[in-house]
């Protein structure tokens, strides 16, 4: 690949890691993407092996998340209809609240399940709060798995 086509990967890796980090567009997605780019055109075994390990890395973290998510949701004692409802809430706010709302949405909609199921706020309040560490803990997954990713294109980028 050329030197320009390498800056041009370098800058779309980077904007997916950050899009990882704030969650505001897919960045594990960009990322997976151009290293597939680079893989593709550079070819041979490094280019295919850093393709491949980049997609890996994003596939793995992309599914250990929500298992993440609904393990820790779980163990706080969150019931699954609970979390639907915060998904369903989390949709809706992702139009309404642009960048923001899928978040809030969940969170809001976790609030609201929990309040209608035990009838008090602090029990709400509590899951509510086990909802945001485990928002939390889906995006460090994710932007480890986009770092992985961006990491194993730097290493495949130093052996071409």
């Amino acid at each position: 690949m050329s030197p320009v086509g390498e800056v041009l990967v370098g800058v779309a890796i980077v904007v997916g890691v950050i899009g990882a980090a704030i969650q505001v567009y897919p960045g594990s997605l960009i990322v997976a993407g151009a290293v597939l780019i680079w893989g593709a055109v550079t070819g041979g075994a490094v280019g295919w092996t850093v393709a491949v390990v980049a997609i890996a890395a994003v596939v793995i973290a992309s599914v250990g998340k929500y298992l993440a998510a609904g393990g820790h949701l779980k163990r706080a004692g969150v019931p699954g209809h609970t979390m639907l409802a915060g998904g369903v809430v989390g949709v809706i706010g992702m139009f309404v609240i642009p960048v923001i709302g899928l978040p809030i949405g969940f969170v809001l909609g976790v609030y609201l399940a929990e309040y209608r199921r035990l009838r008090t706020a602090a029990g709400a309040w509590e899951a509510s709060k086990a909802a945001i560490r485990a928002t939390g803990l889906t995006i460090l997954i994710e932007l480890g798995g986009a770092t992985v990713a961006a990491g194993a294109w730097v290493i495949g980028l130093l052996l071409t």
